[in-house]
């Protein structure tokens, strides 16, 4: 519907990142454009939204189309049936272009230019929300058709990313802004929150739901009809966070259960975003320029000096491109050697740098690195979460190019979930459920029933 085979690789079951990652640079060190790349394995994205339709089964995705905007992202969660949290006029008709309908798309953005929110009432965006009575003035004016979702503030202090500081009404500014509404003839449909970036505390979700079903209770007593609860993002994407995704999942199904039951035919959705993404993309990036910089230290007490030397590397992606995540994601990004060094090279400590010139585009400090030279490579894992959103062209240097990868369990998976989880008439899966990482339900599992040419 969305996306044909031929917009990315298609790869045999057991391939990872460094797979492609190594056949590209192969190819390209035949040359001398060295640029850097990205590998997207949109198997990860596919095994992710798996993962995430079994943990929360109540709740629907909507991406956070910020997090990473790359059509091959965007293209394949649309394939499978997720919703789209877009925050502008642009992020919208990104994924209308594809082919997403308008009931799928909630502008989560509470503070929006004035043209941008027309924008949306021409485009049929009808599921947006705010937190102030300004806004609410705006829309009132701007969009006749709107159907609002009350944000409110969290406690995020234990979060790296927190929001509540400029988004979030508290709860005692929810009645007046209810009540406005009603005065306004605007419809409030629902409830959102988050918790903030890097969540370390899952309580703050069974919080922000409890506090979210005292606003529903507001609002029944100004006749808003609500049927939209949607508890946000903050979920992990990497497997060392400190919190587990499963962790929060466990958090959130009794607080829904509790608070939502199914009884209440409210609608659960979520904003996910570095969750199918972060993991997904692996960077690969060209030292194309080192300078050795000797360092006098102080050595034993009769102050013999020892001369030792550091070394500054340069790469062809920094802080104002594919490395911004270090400034604005909180991000440490760790270079993994593309050539596996010998025990008895000595090793020295390294920078590395970005290509602009700019003094501030310092990727990584104090690291203890064999001696590397112009034309080799590193890589850097966990690259898809707030890089290709937020990268520039700054110094005339252009963005870094993405190669997709899908698996061919991972295609199949879509295909089932296109046809509502259903198996091919007289066919069977041969695996057991659990036993790989394709499963869809405890009694649907695969890929082991593929051909080159798809299921049978």
């Amino acid at each position: 519907m969305y996306i044909q085979e031929s917009e990315f690789t298609m790869v045999e079951e057991g391939f990872v990142a460094r797979d492609l990652m190594e056949e590209i640079i192969n190819d390209v060190s035949q040359t001398d454009d060295r640029d850097a790349f990205f590998v997207a394995d949109l198997g990860d994205v596919v095994k992710k939204h798996l993962r995430f339709l079994k943990a929360l089964p109540r709740v629907k995705p909507f991406y956070a189309v910020k997090c990473n905007s790359s059509r091959g992202v965007v293209q394949i969660l649309a394939e499978m049936g997720a919703g789209f949290d877009c925050a502008s006029k642009t992020e919208i008709e990104l994924v209308q272009g594809i082919g997403v309908k308008s009931e799928h798309i909630i502008y989560a953005n509470p503070c929006k230019q004035i043209s941008q929110i027309k924008y949306a009432a021409k485009s049929g965006v009808n599921k947006m929300t705010f937190d102030n009575e300004v806004e609410l003035s705006k829309i009132s004016r701007n969009h006749p058709n709107a159907k609002m979702v009350l944000r409110i503030a969290t406690d995020d202090s234990k979060s790296s990313g927190r929001l509540s500081v400029k988004f979030g009404a508290p709860l005692k500014a929810c009645r007046h802004l209810l009540e406005m509404a009603k005065n306004l003839n605007v419809e409030v449909i629902g409830v959102s929150f988050h918790v903030g970036t890097g969540c370390s505390d899952p309580q703050a979700y069974a919080q922000s739901i409890a506090d979210a079903r005292l606003v529903f209770e507001m609002a029944s007593e100004f006749g808003h009809k609500m049927s939209i609860l949607d508890i946000g993002g903050g979920f992990p994407g990497t497997e060392d966070s400190k919190i587990r995704f499963q962790e929060i999942a466990d958090l959130i199904n009794p607080a829904l259960d509790l608070y939502f039951p199914e009884s209440s035919a409210v609608d659960i959705i979520a904003e996910p975003g570095r969750y199918y993404v972060a993991s997904a993309f692996s960077l690969a990036v060209n030292i194309i320029a080192k300078k050795e910089v000797q360092m006098e230290t102080s050595g034993s007490d009769d102050e013999e000096i020892d001369l030792n030397k550091t070394i500054m590397y340069y790469v062809n992606d920094g802080v104002y491109g594919s490395f911004n995540c270090i400034f604005f994601d909180h991000a440490h990004p760790k270079p993994i050697l593309h050539k596996k060094p010998s025990p008895d090279q000595p090793i020295y400590s390294s920078s590395l740098w970005g290509p602009t010139c700019d003094g501030l585009d310092k990727i990584a400090e104090h690291l203890n690195l064999p001696e590397l030279y112009v034309g080799d490579w590193l890589l850097f894992n966990n690259m898809g979460a707030y890089t290709v959103a937020a990268s520039s062209t700054f110094n005339g240097f252009q963005q870094t190019r993405i190669h997709y990868a899908m698996p061919r369990g991972a295609w199949a998976a879509v295909q089932l979930l296109k046809r509502g989880f259903q198996q091919p008439e007289g066919k069977e899966t041969v695996c057991t459920p659990m036993s790989c990482g394709w499963e869809i339900s405890d009694s649907l599992c695969f890929p082991h029933t593929l051909t080159s040419t798809g299921i049978i």
